[in-house]
C-alpha cells in the first residue's frame, strides 16, 4: 500500500522546513531536502501509528 502526501517546504536561515499539506500539524526540519523528506515521513508514521495497547495511560501536558 502506497500513501501519497504533499510536502510543502522552504529554506530557512539554517535548515529546510516543511509540513505535510494533508496534515498541517505535522511539521519538521532537515539540513538537506532529503533529510527533511525523511523526517516528514518519520513524523507522519509516528502520528499515524495506531498500535497503542488497550491498557494505555493518559496524562495532560501543560504547555
Amino acid at each position: 500500500m502506497s500513501i501519497q502526501l504533499t510536502m510543502i517546504y522552504w529554506k530557512g536561515e539554517k535548515f529546510w522546513l516543511g509540513k505535510i499539506l494533508e496534515h498541517p500539524e505535522i511539521m519538521t526540519q532537515g539540513e538537506t531536502l532529503e533529510e527533511l523528506e525523511e523526517n516528514l515521513k518519520d513524523a507522519y508514521l509516528m502520528m499515524a501509528l495506531d498500535d497503542v495497547p488497550e491498557d494505555h495511560e493518559m496524562k495532560a501536558l501543560a504547555l
